[in-house]
């Protein structure tokens, strides 16, 4: 029999597998498969997720465990920074260390447990980068100004008004800020247009990206949305948060590298903080690191895709986490708030 764990950051949900407990550990074209599979054959009431996050040992002496990232469509991103959060949770409980590093596609990343947010709420920070302006690394084509930073009247865009940066951090990201007061305020409507465009065929992102839109709520508090590559509209996008929080410290007069920003989204809140070190960028992202379920099924069902047989634990967390977000402001911005289909 073989153990997965549902976990969510800021409800960002996944199914975490570790394959050091299989006999015959998944393949990459069978894990794509399962990230396919988990939500149409999950049991009942478990609720949609936006992948997989896969454990395994790592290749590299100074990291204790690998992860990867496979997203709801099935593709691999090369970063997940609230799936991370929850990986190093569970490496953290299955080491007994609160400070190491996870080796990751992109990097090898230092992670480290940090205060509760909430009774039972447990929180880790996790270091996102490397961070890159290069069109190269973002997969950016036909845009001349480069690096792109707060640009407007770009090709892609119907709003005039809307700027954009782009940032790998190092998934590809697309952000754009607003004032959530300003008259032509960006909208969810508009993200989810500009986010199916840029996703699809085109020739500016055609490997498509992920498109965040950040909300400005004070100068160091933001609400930020994300339509994300390989998933859609998610409740939120650890990388996307990420991302917003540095362009949004680039940007704008009033924010400082290394201050702790918060950042609401649809799922609840993490905080961030932007550095320039080395003349590199990198970013803390802190946040809660939640197992909902427990679930148990045969190694020949993992194989398969197929979670309709699992036997399902729940844990308390869940309703911990609900209690901490309802204490939390509930910031109105139309629709910004997912629907019921995305929970």
């Amino acid at each position: 029999m073989v153990n997965l764990i549902r976990v969510h950051g800021s409800e960002n949900s996944f199914y975490l597998l570790d394959q050091r407990q299989l006999k015959h550990a998944l393949t990459s074209a069978e894990l794509s498969h399962l990230a396919q599979q988990v939500n149409d054959t999950a049991p009942a009431g478990l609720g949609k997720v936006d992948g997989v996050l896969v454990v395994s040992d790592s290749r590299h002496p100074n990291a204790i465990g690998r992860m990867q990232v496979f997203n709801r469509d099935g593709s691999q991103a090369s970063m997940c920074g609230n799936g991370l959060r929850t990986v190093s949770r569970y490496l953290a409980e299955q080491t007994h260390q609160t400070d190491f590093q996870v080796e990751t596609d992109a990097a090898d990343l230092p992670v480290h447990q940090v205060t509760p947010f909430a009774p039972d709420v447990p929180a880790f920070s996790v270091s996102i980068q490397p961070i890159s302006f290069d069109a190269a690394s973002i997969g950016l084509h036909q845009i001349p100004t480069t690096p792109l930073l707060n640009e407007n009247n770009l090709p892609f865009s119907t709003n005039s008004s809307a700027t954009f940066s782009a940032v790998a951090v190092p998934n590809p990201h697309l952000i754009s800020l607003t004032d959530h007061n300003h008259p032509n305020a960006l909208t969810t409507a508009f993200l989810g247009t500009l986010g199916q465009q840029l996703n699809g065929q085109n020739p500016w992102f055609p490997d498509g990206v992920n498109v965040s839109f950040g909300w400005e709520i004070n100068d160091t508090t933001l609400f930020v949305r994300t339509f994300e590559r390989g998933v859609g509209f998610t409740n939120a996008c650890g990388t996307g948060m990420s991302a917003t929080s540095l362009i949004w410290v680039l940007t704008h007069p009033a924010a400082q590298l290394d201050q702790l920003l918060t950042i609401y989204n649809p799922g609840g809140m993490v905080q961030t903080r932007a550095h320039h070190q080395n003349a590199a960028y990198t970013i803390d992202l802190i946040g809660n690191a939640t197992f909902t379920d427990y679930l148990r099924l045969s190694e020949a069902d993992l194989h398969a895709g197929n979670l309709a047989s699992a036997e399902v634990a729940a844990t308390q967390e869940e309703t911990a986490y609900h209690q901490f977000v309802s204490q939390l402001p509930h910031w109105s911005f139309g629709d910004v708030r997912p629907t019921a289909d995305e929970h």
